[in-house]
């Protein structure tokens, strides 16, 4: 899964990188992006890149209460095609969702606490996370449409593996177009591209506990650690 990721890049140098015009909200950087916080996301409309703010926490257009999306901050690979809370956006509403990199945690034998790693790319640039998005109107129609977006995690390749058996869905630069744009349909040629990313293109940090708390955050997350053997 992905439950945590860091988006500290200033939001100009994000629209650099994929070709987007500045976006209206702009969020505070984050070393611990966590579920339910505004995050970026990169769409596209009538062949235009867009850089937005979402809800990271995808809420279906059928939901009856927004806190659904906290459980949908992630959809695997495998069935968001059939999943009817991702269908309709698997369809016709992909994003990508720019980060530095993402955490997760690998067991430790014999111990309760779990060891946090950093991955990011090696040349410090930008992943760029398959993603979806929907808009949510609500039962209060005084109150503005939420826009939400949900990040797509697959198998982990071979350098997350001994870390955690799942990953986010990485795409290169050459996918961009093809995830972006909402005339395709080919749902066959979509799925081809929610695989693990080459293994070449993540660097592994054991990082400190202190970011399991969302209340933490800042540059210092990110400072390596010793490992006990």
């Amino acid at each position: 899964m992905c439950g945590r990721y860091v988006s500290a890049t200033p939001p100009d140098q994000i629209a650099a990188y994929f070709a987007t015009g500045a976006p209206e909200a702009l969020l505070e950087p984050s070393y611990n992006v966590a579920p339910t916080d505004d995050v970026y996301a990169v769409l596209a409309d009538g062949g235009l890149r867009h850089l937005d703010a979402f809800h990271w926490g995808l809420v279906p257009y059928w939901a009856k209460d927004a806190k659904i999306g906290s459980r949908m901050i992630n959809a695997r690979a495998e069935t968001v095609a059939t999943n009817n809370a991702f269908t309709s956006a698997f369809q016709k509403r992909r994003c990508l969702v720019p980060a530095d990199g993402f955490y997760e945690w690998a067991k430790r034998p014999g111990q309760k606490t779990k060891q946090p790693y950093f991955a990011h790319p090696p040349d410090g640039g930008l992943y760029a996370f398959a993603g979806l998005w929907e808009v949510w109107k609500g039962p209060n129609r005084d109150q503005p449409p939420l826009r939400s977006c949900t990040i797509i995690t697959t198998d982990a390749n071979d350098a997350m593996t001994s870390v955690h058996d799942r990953m986010p869905v990485i795409l290169p630069e050459s996918a961009w177009d093809a995830w972006l744009d909402r005339d395709n349909d080919d749902v066959a040629l979509l799925g081809r591209l929610l695989v693990p990313a080459p293994p070449q293109i993540i660097t592994l940090r054991p990082v400190g506990t202190a970011v399991g708390n969302v209340r933490n955050n800042g540059a210092q997350l990110l400072d390596e650690v010793e490992v006990e053997p």
